[in-house]
């Protein structure tokens, strides 16, 4: 498991870059316990290892003016490997599809879709997701409210499992 291989300051660094992102890099090290330049040199190295895979900003799509949120379920009709990484190569396609993953049982992919409204959504349903090749089957469910979003890994949690295997 990788995070065996990160020491407690890295995984430190992950946790505040995780809440913070915008942070300088003094005001990490500070929070850390280090100075600023095996700080960076450590950050750096955590990127490059994909463990930092960006930096992102929380925009608030509903004031951005995208009002619906709909979870789709997938169903193909092969899932012949190739099937399944043609159909990820076209959700990374469409601007609507903001998250895709792929099941184990019933349904094949969940997809995460946002629109500006739900005609917008409509349109892409049926002039899109239900058009595209090896797709047998979808349900859709709309969003009402969400509850939580929280980004990210708990890293109390995993801090908590390697003590106990310490």
């Amino acid at each position: 498991m990788v995070a065996t291989r990160l020491d407690p300051i890295d995984r430190k660094i992950l946790s505040e870059l995780q809440a913070d992102g915008r942070m300088t890099n003094v005001e990490l090290a500070k929070r850390v316990g280090i100075s600023a330049p095996p700080c960076l040199r450590r950050v750096r190295t955590l990127e490059e290892a994909g463990l930092i895979r960006g930096y992102h900003a929380d925009v608030n799509a509903r004031e951005l003016g995208f009002e619906v949120q709909v979870f789709a379920m997938v169903g193909l009709d092969s899932q012949a490997e190739s099937e399944l990484v043609a159909f990820e190569e076209r959700c990374r396609q469409w601007p609507l599809v903001r998250e895709c993953h792929m099941l184990n049982g019933e349904v094949d992919f969940i997809l995460k879709c946002v629109a500006p409204d739900l005609s917008s959504f409509q349109s892409f349903l049926t002039g899109e997701l239900l058009s595209t090749p090896n797709v047998a089957s979808v349900k859709t469910s709309l969003v009402i409210r969400g509850a939580k979003d929280e980004p990210g890994v708990p890293f109390d949690i995993l801090e908590e499992r390697l003590n106990r295997t310490a």
